[in-house]
């Protein structure tokens, strides 16, 4: 990707300005709430709300017309009818807009001769003018640095900047994913939903992210496509830049008519999808958690590649069924539980013992909690010192612990797994359940995010995200 081209896309994420068209006063409507996002999220750019009726909205003056604004516009968000577009695209062009974004449904996922037609004429326009269109049928750009949320939010939330960005032909699975990526610490660096993608689309921001110092992790949730071999090149040069995380949306035959309904777009068979994606060196997953949970996991510990795996149970609570589904969850997927070496078992059995405990791996490690907390964090130790294992998985029930441990030993518990890998330079997946004790477990969960520990809520969903992300080409 040329230096210009890569410039001109930065500016999709950190445009200088941005008018919200449709942005009336009443607070109810989308584009009033598209103002009040970016206000609450802190986009420093100057806002330009724009309607007819003018007047003003959260101190901002609304603007008659896009040639009423005193200043440059680089990005306009465009919340109007579809009759109203071919309009607009002209007043963008007048104004000399770089990009414009539509929220504006009606189009060729319709399946109407006529909304094909809208579409053609729009690119048509907007290419003899240089100006870039996003969508339509979107909810755009998304940049937590910028403070720029995704979508009409008024709350404006965004989570703390990183380096996971994605692109999703569905703005209802990029709000969702930001959603989840908030609440279990996922970063995002950028976002893009670009909808039925008639100028700008999914190859492009591919070819951008995988150029974007910003960008580590890539994470697409794509329906179909109207360039397959571009598509293809796109993600195979991406994949081999940075992980590279697909759900494909459209996969049956009634989500493959969905998807046509939905954007538009064209979706050939799930087998040629898979195979396509392998052949990339993409990550291919099913549904949004496993897409949440694989970019979690690559945030993270990185580029993970193992296949043996190391469980523990019993903190506190019975670690046999537990460790024994754990196994079943990870051979399930893929990955390997191999026993541990005759020296690690006798160094275990000195240090807890034979009753109440599991020595091979998978680990119940019941006793040495009632041994102290000095016993129980030699024990993982050992565990991680083994040659066998190049990666632990551990599930804690933080309700039973405070019962068992009381609140205080849980939190220094925590504490040591937070230094574990750092100290044992073995990579650890923490398990906690949910339960009755909520507060507890979110503020545990957020000690070991904190520390780098991936955190899942179920060992199926953990030993499916290593197995997944371990998939990936060297």
């Amino acid at each position: 990707m040329s230096d210009e081209r890569r410039n001109e896309l930065k500016a999709v994420f950190h445009p200088r300005s941005i008018a919200v068209v449709g942005a009336s006063s009443d607070p109810r409507k989308s584009g009033a709430k598209w103002v009040a996002g970016l206000k609450a999220a802190g986009y420093s750019g100057a806002i330009y709300p724009v309607s007819a009726g003018g007047g003003t909205i959260g101190g901002l003056n609304i603007y008659t017309s896009l040639s009423a604004i005193p200043g440059d516009v680089e990005y306009v968000v465009a919340s109007v009818p579809a009759r109203s577009v071919l309009q607009l695209l002209d007043e963008c062009i007048a104004k000399r807009a770089r990009f414009v974004q539509f929220f504006t449904a009606g189009f060729s996922e319709t399946g109407s001769s006529e909304g094909e037609a809208l579409e053609r004429d729009m690119l048509e326009r907007a290419h003899r003018a240089g100006l870039r269109i996003i969508g339509p049928n979107c909810i755009g750009n998304f940049c937590p640095a910028a403070g720029i949320p995704l979508g009409p939010v008024p709350a404006g939330r965004t989570g703390m900047p990183g380096n996971v960005s994605f692109i999703s032909q569905s703005g209802g699975i990029a709000g969702k994913l930001v959603e989840y990526g908030i609440a279990r610490h996922i970063r995002f660096s950028k976002g893009i939903s670009v909808g039925n993608c008639i100028d700008l689309d999914t190859s492009d921001f591919l070819d951008y992210f995988a150029h974007d110092e910003e960008t580590r992790i890539i994470g697409a949730y794509l329906e179909g496509t109207r360039a397959g071999r571009r598509l293809f090149e796109s993600l195979r040069k991406a994949s081999a830049a940075k992980p590279t995380v697909i759900l494909k949306g459209g996969r049956t035959e009634a989500g493959s008519a969905a998807a046509r309904s939905h954007t538009g777009s064209l979706a050939s068979s799930a087998p040629v999808w898979s195979a396509m994606l392998h052949q990339a060196g993409a990550i291919e997953v099913h549904n949004l958690e496993e897409l949440a949970d694989c970019l979690l996991l690559l945030q993270q510990l990185g580029p993970v590649r193992t296949r043996n795996v190391g469980i523990v149970g019993g903190l506190a609570d019975g670690g046999g069924g537990i460790s024994v589904s754990g196994s079943d969850a990870c051979n399930d997927n893929g990955l390997t539980v191999p026993p541990l070496h005759s020296e690690t078992k006798e160094r275990l059995l000195d240090l807890i013992g034979e009753v109440g405990s599991i020595l091979r791996n998978p680990v119940d490690v019941s006793p040495a909690q009632f041994r102290g907390l000095d016993t129980l964090c030699e024990t993982l130790r050992v565990i991680a010192s083994d040659d066998a294992i190049e990666l632990l998985m551990i599930q804690e029930d933080v309700d039973i612990m405070h019962s068992f441990l009381g609140v205080e030993e849980t939190r220094d518990i925590n504490a040591f797994l937070a230094r574990f890998p750092q100290e044992t330079h073995t990579p650890l997946v923490v398990v906690l359940p949910g339960g009755s004790a909520e507060s507890h477990r979110v503020e545990v969960e957020e000690q070991l995010l904190a520390a780098g520990i991936p955190v899942f809520p179920t060992m199926a969903r953990a030993a499916r995200a290593v197995a997944l992300v371990s998939q990936r080409p060297a």
